[in-house]
């Protein structure tokens, strides 16, 4: 793939801009609360000062029915100087929408670290088209705003990847994992509390966490050690901007290593298989090296192995799953075309270049 322009690294005292260029729940009443406890606990962890751009906390409505201000937002953001980075309040599924309101050059000309994951997929692709990196990882609302605390791996992988030159390094597997939780209560002995308190604190140990032990690493095909540049796919986002200018050329797939959300989609085995046919069709595991996803179920397993072998002819794709950069808590930090490198046997992952300059 092209050479894309590498970001520089955040610092403590930076400005960093929250964003809502997808949904928009940070700003309805009853998601505003985490929202606050989100930015008052990155502006604490990172010792960061936070501003919102000017629509991101206008509400869920307002952006639906305002594409063209989800990118004025990003335009703004990227032409003051004052701000070094930006962060997506969350991800959503209709960022296809505000393509037309946005400048690709802008992007180009003022290079910044720019994080977050699911529907923000489309703007992993759209920073790629205009030659810079962008950063697959962890939004404001989730995990940064989780429940208790940011987790010890979350933290670091933002450290290490944003806050930091030095080469990434080995990427280990969670020790612990929990489901995305939404809830504002919780209750201990019949005592119901608030998770999101209008207060100054960034955590409360006392929130019972339903954590389960990670297990590691899966190599569901495939076997030695295997490099190539890190492309991450988010399904849905990124099948609604096919045939667009936006979606990645040929290039951006050979020798890459594709991490791929997938799953039966909307509960559906059959949305699944189309989501890999219709990538397949693309092109994009022709030239490819590898495959990362998060954790798959046998369905998941049956269907994708289904695609490689009987319909792309692709027995060699090395495929390792139950990565932790998806839907879950908590997250690593991907860096769009970062040289990665899978070993099959430990089985490990390792990002062999630092995530920005």
């Amino acid at each position: 793939m092209k050479e894309l322009i590498i970001p520089s690294k955040l610092n403590e005292g930076d400005k960093v801009a929250f964003i809502s260029i997808s949904g928009g729940r940070a700003g309805d009443e009853d998601m505003l609360p985490r929202y606050k406890l989100g930015k008052r606990r990155f502006e604490k962890i990172f010792n960061v000062e936070v501003v919102e751009t000017p629509n991101a906390l206008k509400g869920s409505e307002y952006l639906y029915e305002h594409p063209e201000k989800r990118g004025e937002d990003l335009m703004w953001a990227l032409k003051d100087d004052s701000i070094k980075g930006i962060i997506c309040n969350q991800g959503g599924d209709d960022s296809y929408r505000v393509l037309p309101y946005i400048d690709p050059q802008v992007i180009h000309d003022n290079p910044k670290v720019f994080m977050g994951f699911s529907d923000i997929a489309t703007w992993m692709a759209v920073f790629t088209y205009a030659g810079v990196r962008a950063y697959y990882g962890p939004t404001v609302l989730t995990p940064i705003a989780q429940p208790g605390k940011l987790d010890e791996y979350t933290e670091e992988a933002i450290r290490r990847t944003l806050f930091s030159n030095e080469v990434i390094g080995v990427i280990k597997p969670s020790e612990k994992n929990t489901p995305i939780d939404w809830t504002t209560t919780y209750t201990i002995e019949g005592v119901q509390y608030e998770r999101f308190p209008d207060n100054d604190e960034i955590e409360d140990l006392k929130d019972p966490i339903p954590w389960e032990d990670g297990t590691g690493y899966k190599v569901l095909q495939g076997s030695g050690k295997v490099r190539g540049h890190v492309i991450p796919v988010c399904g849905g986002p990124l099948w609604q901007i096919m045939g667009t200018k936006f979606f990645p050329d040929p290039d951006v797939w050979e020798d890459s290593i594709i991490a791929m959300e997938h799953c039966s989609i909307y509960g559906s085995k059959l949305a699944g298989l189309h989501e890999l046919r219709a990538f397949a069709a693309a092109g994009i595991f022709d030239k490819a090296k590898a495959v990362i996803t998060g954790p798959m179920d046998d369905e998941s397993r049956e269907t994708i192995l289904k695609v490689m072998h009987k319909e792309i002819h692709r027995p060699d794709m090395v495929i390792m799953e139950n990565v932790d950069y998806i839907h879950r808590t908590p997250m690593t930090v991907l860096p769009v075309g970062a040289l990665m490198e899978i070993d099959c046997d430990a089985p490990g992952i390792e990002i062999l270049e630092p995530g920005v300059t």
